[in-house]
Order: C-alpha cells, then sequence, then structure tokens
C-alpha cells in the first residue's frame, strides 16, 4: 500500500477538545490523544493538542501535519484553512505538529514527501476550517439573538447583513469554542474560491528574509556543548585509535574526544574548535563490523558494468499485449541500455542534530526530518528508552529532495544521542559539507535495458526491464519487481503502445542508497522518453507528432502536449538560426509523476562543445490548484535541479569511497548555465496531483532529445558533461 492509499483511507474525524476557561480561543483538533505542544506565550493562551487555534486576536495559529523545507506548504494549508473559515492566509500563523496524537493523520505512519502533501490533505484542511466557520456563526446567533440561518462570513468577521451588524472572530473564539463541532459541514462552491487558486504570497517570506527562521542548524540550547565529526573514509571501517589523543584534547575548548560508531567526534565549547580539532586528529581505521559495508573494491563504472550485464529473474510490472511475440517476430529490433548515475543530495543546510537527555531519563531532540512519528522510534532505540520518552522538535528545512528520511549511516542524531550521553550535557553535532559528502545516501545509480520494434505509425511493440533496485524497497520493504521506485517513470506512461512488457530485474546495490527529487521519474524518464525519440527516428517520424499520434485516446495528455507545443512558439523540428546567429534544436518529452502530468520543450545550442540550454518550456497539469504562483516557482526550482543533474552531477566511487567530498569535484549547474524557465499551468480538473516534483524529469530527456536533433549523437548515459560535442 502506498502513502497516498494510506491517506485516503484516514477517517477524516474533527471533535472538540477541552479548554482552559478564560483562555478565550477555539481549539479544533482531531480526537485522537495528543500530548500537549508548544504554542505561543502564556497571554495567547495555554498550550493545546490542536490542528487550529483561533486566537482573541482573530489570528489563527495550524499546526501543519507537513513539514515546510520550500515547498510551499505553509502558504497551502493557509490558504485551504482560511478559504473555509474565510480568514485571508495572511493572519495564519503556521508550524510543524509535534509527533503523534491528532498530527499523525495517516494512523501515526507520517512522510512530507512523494509531493504528497497537500493533496492528501486538501479536503481535511478544507473541512477543519469550515467546522471552524460553522461555530463561529452558531455562537454569534446567540450573541445577536438571531437565527444561525440570517448569519454569513466575510474575511475575519461574522455578518448580520439584515441589520448591518458585525462581530470579529477573535470577540467569538470563545464562545464558539462551546458550541458542538457539526457532524457535516457544507464546503465552498469553487467558484466562489478567494484564496485558493490565487498567487498568494508565501507566509514564511519575511521569517525567512530577515533571518527569523530557524533551522536545525541554528538550535541554541542552554549549556549544550558542540560537536565535529570525522567519518572513516570507506562504509565498513571503524577507527581503532586516535593516536594524538591527548593532544586534541588539550587543544583550546575541547572537552572530549570519542569513539563512535564508524566515526570519531570531538565535543567543544564551540564548533570551530571542535572542527579545527578533529582536523588535527590522527584517527587509525580498521575494517569493522557494520550492517552496510561497501565492498574496498567498489566502484560505480564497475557496477555499471555489473548492473548492464546481469541476467536475474525479470518480475512483470506492466504487461499488455504480447511484446515478447511480436519482438520475436520482427524482421528489426532496436535495443538501447540506458544508465544514470548516482547523484547527491547536496541540500544548502548540512545535516545537524541538537539531543539533551534529560534527569528524568527523557530525550528532547531538535532535528530536520521528514518522517517524525519515524524518527521518534528510531531515536527510542538510539537512546535505550521508550520512544514516549523522546520528545522531537521537527525543523524547517534548510534543504530538501528526500535527504532527511531515516537513512541508516546517512544521519547525526545517533551520534548527538551517544555524545549528549557520554557527556551529560546536551550537545548540537553539525557535519561538514565533507562529512555530508562521505555519508549521504545518493540517488542510486539506475539502468535499464529497452527493445522495440516499429511500424509506420510508431512503436508496436516495447519490452523494458530496470536493474537494479530502489530506495523502497530498501527502506520500506517491497517484493523485488513491487517496488515503484524501481521503475516508476518506465511504467504507467500514458501511450498507447499495443504490446509492451515492463519489469524489475532486482539486484543489490552496495550504496546506502536513498530518494532524490521525482525518485525513479528522475532517471527512468530521461531513459524512455529518449528511447521513444530513437523509436520515432527508426519509424521516420517526427518526434512530437508521433507523441501527439500516441497520446490521441487521453485527451487530458493530447492538450497538455498540445500547450507546451504553444507555449514554445511552435514546435520545431530539425535545427534552425537563432537570432544570436547560433544554430539550435528542440528536444520534447513528457512525465507523469505524482498525480500530475508534464510536458516539457528545451532548446540548445552547442557552445565552445559544451550543451547548452537557452529555453525550457513546460506545461503542467496538477489536476487541482492551490496556488499557481508557488506552482511555477516550484516547475522554476525542479528545472534547475533537472538541467543540473542532466548536465553536469555524477557522483563516481572508487575503492569504496566517493571521489568528490564537496563541491570543488562534484559540479553543479552555473549560474551562466541557467536557461530561461516559462511555465503554463493546466488544471484539467482531475483528481489533485503534486507540484514540488513532477516539473523535474521531463527536463533531461527534452534536452538530451534535442542535442541528438542538434548534433546527430544519441547520448544513453548521464551526465552530458561527460560526453564530447565537436
Amino acid at each position: 500500500m502506498g502513502v497516498m492509499d494510506l491517506l485516503k483511507k484516514t477517517p477524516i474525524n474533527v471533535s472538540r477538545r477541552g479548554f482552559l476557561a478564560g483562555a478565550g480561543s477555539l481549539v479544533l483538533a482531531t480526537s485522537l490523544p495528543s500530548r500537549p505542544v508548544r504554542g505561543q506565550e502564556s497571554e495567547a493562551g495555554p498550550d493545546v493538542p490542536a490542528f487550529l487555534e483561533l486566537r482573541p486576536d482573530g489570528t489563527a495559529h495550524l499546526m501543519s501535519p507537513w513539514i515546510e523545507g520550500g515547498q510551499g506548504v505553509y502558504t497551502a494549508m493557509a490558504q485551504i484553512v482560511g478559504e473555509e473559515l474565510d480568514l485571508a492566509p495572511e493572519n495564519f500563523s503556521v508550524e510543524i505538529a509535534p509527533p503523534g496524537g491528532p498530527f499523525g493523520v495517516m494512523g501515526g505512519f507520517r512522510i512530507t514527501g512523494g509531493s504528497a502533501s497537500t493533496r492528501s490533505s486538501y479536503t481535511l484542511m478544507r473541512r477543519l476550517g469550515a467546522s471552524a466557520r460553522a461555530m463561529l456563526i452558531e455562537a454569534a446567533a446567540q450573541e445577536l439573538g438571531v437565527e444561525a440561518s440570517e448569519l454569513t462570513t466575510e474575511p475575519g468577521q461574522v455578518v448580520h447583513s439584515a441589520s448591518g451588524r458585525k462581530i470579529g472572530y477573535g470577540a467569538l473564539a470563545e464562545a464558539a469554542m462551546d458550541m458542538p463541532v457539526p457532524a457535516d459541514v457544507a464546503l465552498r462552491d469553487p467558484a466562489d474560491f478567494r484564496y485558493i487558486r490565487s498567487g498568494t504570497p508565501r507566509i514564511d517570506v519575511r521569517d525567512k528574509s530577515t533571518g527569523k527562521a530557524q533551522y536545525s542548524i541554528d538550535v541554541e540550547v542552554e549549556g549544550m556543548l558542540l560537536a565535529a565529526v570525522r567519518h572513516a573514509p570507506r562504509l565498513g571501517m571503524a577507527p581503532s585509535a586516535v593516536t594524538n589523543q591527548s593532544d586534541i584534547e588539550a587543544m583550546r575548548g575541547v572537552h572530549s574526544v570519542h569513539m563512535l560508531d564508524g566515526a570519531v567526534a570531538v565535543v567543544a565549547d564551540k564548533f570551530w574548535q571542535a572542527r579545527k580539532a578533529i582536523d588535527a586528529a590522527e584517527i587509525e581505521w580498521t575494517e569493522g563490523d557494520a550492517k552496510w559495508p561497501m565492498p574496498a573494491d567498489f566502484s560505480s563504472r564497475g557496477f555499471r558494468d555489473t548492473l548492464a550485464g546481469f541476467t536475474g529473474d525479470v518480475v512483470s510490472v506492466e504487461s499488455e499485449g504480447d511484446a515478447a511475440g511480436t519482438l520475436d517476430a520482427a524482421e528489426t529490433v532496436i535495443e538501447a541500455t540506458y544508465d544514470a548515475p548516482y547523484v547527491v543530495h547536496g541540500q544548502l543546510e548540512p545535516p545537524s542534530a541538537t539531543a539533551r537527555m534529560n534527569e528524568d531519563g527523557s530525550l528532547d531532540l531538535w532535528l530536520p526530518n521528514q518522517a517524525p512519528e519515524q524518527f521518534v522510534g528510531r531515536a527510542a532505540e538510539a537512546a535505550g528508552i521508550d520512544p514516549s520518552q523522546v520528545k522531537l522538535h521537527s525543523q524547517m528545512l534548510g534543504g530538501f529532495f528526500g535527504r532527511h528520511f531515516l537513512y541508516e549511516t546517512a544521519n547525526p542524531f545517533p551520534q548527538a544521542i551517544a555524545l549528549t550521553q557520554a557527556t551529560g550535557r546536551p550537545v548540537k553535532l553539525i557535519w561538514t559539507r565533507e562529512e555530508d559528502f562521505l555519508r549521504d545516501a545518493p540517488r542510486p545509480l539506475g539502468l535499464a535495458r529497452f527493445r522495440a520494434t516499429v511500424g509506420p505509425e510508431g512503436p508496436t511493440a516495447l519490452s523494458i526491464e530496470a536493474v537494479g533496485e530502489g530506495p523502497t524497497g530498501r527502506w520500506y520493504g517491497a517484493p523485488a519487481g513491487k517496488d515503484p521506485s524501481a521503475t516508476e517513470g518506465l511504467s504507467g506512461k500514458p501511450y498507447a503502445i499495443a504490446n509492451k512488457a515492463i519489469g524489475q530485474v532486482y539486484t543489490d546495490n552496495p550504496a546506502v542508497i536513498g530518494y532524490w527529487r521525482a525518485v525513479g521519474h528522475s532517471m527512468h524518464d530521461f531513459m524512455y522518453e529518449s528511447f521513444l525519440d530513437e523509436l520515432a527516428e527508426a519509424a521516420g517520424l517526427d518526434p512530437f507528432e508521433m507523441r501527439l499520434s500516441l497520446l490521441s485516446g487521453s485527451e487530458r495528455h493530447h492538450t497538455l502536449l498540445q500547450t507546451v507545443g504553444t507555449l514554445s512558439g511552435g514546435w520545431k523540428a530539425g535545427t534552425y538560426e537563432a537570432e544570436d546567429g547560433s544554430t539550435r534544436a528542440r528536444g520534447v518529452a513528457m512525465a507523469s509523476p505524482f498525480g500530475s502530468e508534464a510536458a516539457t520543450i528545451a532548446e540548445v545550442s552547442i557552445d565552445g562543445g559544451e550543451v547548452k540550454v537557452h529555453n525550457i518550456w513546460t506545461a503542467i497539469d496538477p489536476g487541482q490548484i492551490v496556488n499557481p504562483a508557488v506552482i511555477e516557482a516550484q516547475v522554476q526550482s525542479a528545472t534547475a535541479l533537472g538541467v543540473s543533474q542532466t548536465l553536469a552531477e555524477e557522483l563516481i566511487y572508487e575503492n569504496g569511497e566517493p571521489t568528490a567530498r564537496n563541491f570543488d569535484l562534484y559540479s553543479i549547474l552555473r549560474p551562466d548555465q541557467m536557461p530561461e524557465v516559462h511555465v503554463e499551468i493546466v488544471e484539467s480538473g482531475a483528481e489533485m496531483g503534486g507540484v514540488g516534483e513532477p516539473g523535474l524529469p521531463a527536463v533531461g530527456p527534452a534536452i538530451v532529445n534535442a542535442v541528438a536533433a542538434l548534433t546527430g549523437q544519441r547520448i544513453r548515459s548521464l551526465p552530458l558533461s561527460k560526453h564530447s560535442f565537436g
């Protein structure tokens, strides 16, 4: 069962909670029990376990089940609740909800990822706002001595039109608390939306612009020490000695030196004291006993060759018609093998965690994460205590992209817990960029083998074998062939191909792999859409027109592709001369990630032997829209990452170690390489999809297809920087 399936099965059961007399607030929460959460100062009311609190000053405080990491979920939640409550989003304050209680909206299984946050909680949050509005109207009816049916609302107040009387929400909050929560509420007609579908400015912009926003790296705890760490150069190794430990401990500000699992840490009064000391440490490493050892002879290039030749069982993921029979009978079969490299997350904020063991044996933990309940369980295990003794303070993410899941070996919090237990003091541990590169859980190196045959109208049979392992199977368990992250972007494509067989050939990935923005789509759509262009060439067809033909049975996809063609000023096949005198070409690709649909056209030239991307045009259909400004911003950022991984990014392993330890040896998109990005949003009325990731997958293949049209070179292995263009 996937995340979206779990969410769909979650009952929306809003009920009233008790509140201390005199607080003057309306509080709504789900009926599940909850431990108290930190609210505002005492004058704003006591701590309450609530999704929504309407305060005496007329503002609202919302506890978001979803963690903000730059994707705009705080603003989206304020828009959705505010729409039904009839309160402008700028009157909301939003913070991350703690683990458990009413906030574990999937029965305690909560993940901010898969571009699922807004679409999964859209109805719940609308009903939450509508329930609060109904209770305010009932309170106003008693106050004014009229029937509730005579009342309506305008932003922030209840209105009795017949008499012209108005009462602000703040004045009604305390009385509304005593109103019964309606068993059912009518939701607004979308035609009347005021905030949903509007380009509402992000409500977290001011705090981020003024430095008020706090991230994990900013956490300050009274009496805390700071720590820096040095990991073994290869997973599976362990420290046997720090030969100059006495010299290290004598350095200014140093508190102590600690042997950890596969690492050595220095704890000091200040971080740079700890960093200087760990840099000076002379550590002897030996082979250890690790759960995820990396073979000493492992290389990414060698592993790519292993995948290419691996011939295990093929587990069917998608099948239609008779692909095998059609291919066997075909006079000509087109074959190709595509691969994409390991890539790091490289988020702006390096990993950090602050831990404090309390006198009563409980643990406070401050860290960024995408799955609070899971981190509580793992923290309790690391500390040797019951999960009820762990208080997790989730922090706003200083970068997202799938980095903050519960990857073993890739998280600093077990180390921070060990250090606070050893020192008896709160400890904040910060990994440097070098340690992050060394212990990141990169996107898997992926490979797929394609076979197809074509007729006059395009492909008639298609066979795909994805070879390797996906992150979902690694971390959440999935039988081989049943892990969507291992084949997404290859299966579920909308093209009408009569005979197709898509499967997975499972084999372990020696690296500690993780999720990356758009997950399997980030590489598999490159492979599929590039091979589709190969098939168009083999059939003598224009790749844009062939796609239109293959999508003729799907009005949604057909419209989307036509839209991006129009957005680009009209599809252009072949090469052409631009106004600046450069010779250019265009490529097209489509993707269907996380409930949304995207179509992209890229325009490229060759400048000094390097691919230059001039324009990216993307039409995105998210089904339904909450904030078009956020959608466009997300497509812009996803495009930047998509261009970056296509042109430059590759994490290389040699001798079991990543060769890059910082951005000096790991290339990312330069400012002068960023293309112009043009976005058009298509609202089809389909079920709401995600927007954080769908803008990325079609970018790579559109660029690669454009390069093929321009140069005649068909690139089947990313990044483009490792290929020569004369």
